[in-house]
C-alpha cells in the first residue's frame, strides 16, 4: 500500500513530501495509523548523514503513537482501535541472550525503526514521519495515558526510555542523590523521571535562564555548570549522574562530583568524541563512567506504564509536517521546550 511520508534523498537536501510503500500485515503483524511522531536529535544526525550508514530515501522517526487499524491472523495481544506506540526497535534476532533477557536494544541483529535492514522496499526501514506503519506484534507497545495526552506521549518512546533505563538500572530512588546534565529533550525527561522515582535531583545547565524551568520540571536543586563555586559545592556527593548532553564536553568536571563508587552514565550521542577523561578521576574513588542505549521492549512498556501512573509526559511543541526543516534548524539552536512532535494528519492536508 502506498502512503504519504516526509523524508529526504540526500544529506544535503531538505526533507520533502514522499510516497512510500508499506507491506500488508502478516500473521503476526500490527498495522498502525500514526497520529503523532516525535522528532529526535538522532533523526537529524541520520538525515544529514552525520552518522555512518544512512540509506536513501531516509524517512526518520522512532517516537510513534497511533491507533491499531488491522492485525494479523495470529495476533492475540492487540485489537483494532487500541492506542499503541512504536519506539526505536522494529525487529531483532529474537533468540540471542540479549533478546531472551528482553534487552533487544543490545541485540547485534536489532533493526531500527528507520534505516535498518529489511526485505520490504526499498530494502531498509522507513520511519514514523508517515501516515502508517506495520510492525511485528513483539515490538508494539500499549499506551495507557488518556488520549488527549497522546501527542506528548510520543517522545517517551525514545527520550523517555533512554533516560528511564539507566535511572532504573543504577537504582535511582529514595535516599539517592542524582544529577541530570543538560535540560533538553532527554534531560527534561530525566529530571521528571528521577523526581518521580523519589531521588534527590540536581539539574545541571550552562544557562542561568533555565534555573526556573528545571525547578518546575522537578529538580530539587539547579547548578549552573559554568559557575565553579556552584560545582565545587557538590564535590564527591552524587550517587549517580545521568549525562544527556549530545555535544563533546569536558567529563572530568562532572566525574569529580561523584562519591566513591558513583557512576556517570552517558546517553547523549555526539557527532564527534568527548575529550578523554583523566583516569585518576576514576581510579582514586573507584568511580565508573558508563553508557546506556534506549531500552528493551519489556522495559519500554514498564516505562510507559510508570509514566501513565505518575502523569508524566514530555513537554512538546506540536508542528505540521511541512515545518520539519525549520524545526531541525531550531533544534540545532536549542530553540525548543523540549521536543518537537509532528501532527501526521498534516501529511494529507
Amino acid at each position: 500500500m502506498t502512503i504519504k511520508a516526509y523524508g529526504t534523498y540526500g544529506a544535503d537536501k531538505p526533507l520533502e513530501p514522499l510516497e512510500i510503500t508499506r507491506r500488508a500485515p502478516g500473521p503476526h503483524d500490527v498495522q498502525i495509523e500514526i497520529a503523532y511522531c516525535g522528532i529526535c536529535h538522532s533523526d537529524l544526525h541520520q538525515a544529514r548523514a552525520e552518522w555512518v550508514g544512512t540509506h536513501w530515501p531516509c524517512v526518520p522517526g522512532h517516537e510513534i503513537v497511533g491507533r491499531v487499524s488491522a492485525v494479523g491472523a495470529h495476533v492475540s495481544g492487540f485489537r483494532t482501535g487500541e492506542l499503541v506506540g512504536i519506539g526505536c526497535i522494529v525487529d531483532s534476532c529474537r533468540h540471542c541472550p540479549d533478546c531472551e533477557d528482553g534487552l533487544e536494544n543490545y541485540c547485534d541483529g536489532m533493526v531500527g525503526t528507520y534505516n535498518g535492514p529489511t526485505d520490504d522496499p526499498p530494502g531498509h526501514t522507513l520511519g514514523g514521519y508517515s501516515q502508517r506503519i506495520v510492525v511485528h506484534e513483539r515490538y508494539v507497545l500499549r499506551i495507557r495515558h488518556p488520549e488527549e495526552q497522546l501527542a506528548a506521549v510520543a517522545p517517551l518512546l525514545c527520550a523517555g526510555i533512554t533516560t528511564y533505563s539507566p535511572l532504573k538500572h543504577w537504582k535511582a530512588g529514595p535516599g539517592k542523590k542524582v544529577g541530570v546534565v543538560g535540560i533538553g529533550g532527554l534531560g527534561h525527561m530525566g529530571i521528571k523521571l528521577a523526581h518521580a522515582m523519589g531521588a534527590h535531583v540536581v539539574a545541571f545547565t550552562t544557562s542561568e535562564s533555565k534555573r526556573e524551568d528545571a525547578h518546575a520540571l522537578g529538580a530539587d536543586e539547579v547548578v549552573v555548570s559554568r559557575n565553579p563555586d556552584e560545582m565545587a559545592a557538590h564535590a564527591k556527593s552524587f550517587d549517580f549522574i545521568l549525562n544527556t548532553v549530545a555535544a563533546p564536553h569536558d567529563l572530568d568536571g562532572f566525574l569529580v562530583l561523584l562519591k566513591r563508587d558513583g557512576t556517570m552514565t552517558l546517553v547523549g550521542a555526539p557527532a564527534t568524541p568527548h575529550p578523554s577523561p583523566n583516569v585518576f578521576n576514576l581510579i582514586t574513588k573507584r568511580r565508573a563512567l558508563a553508557g546506556s542505549m534506549i531500552g528493551g521492549i519489556p522495559e519500554t512498556q514498564e516505562m510507559l506504564d510508570f509514566c501513565a501512573e505518575h502523569g508524566i509526559v514530555s513537554d512538546i511543541e506540536l508542528i505540521r509536517a511541512d515545518a520539519i526543516n525549520g524545526a531541525y534548524e531550531r533544534m540545532l539552536k536549542g530553540d525548543v521546550k523540549y521536543r518537537f512532535v509532528i501532527d501526521t494528519a498534516s501529511l494529507s492536508a
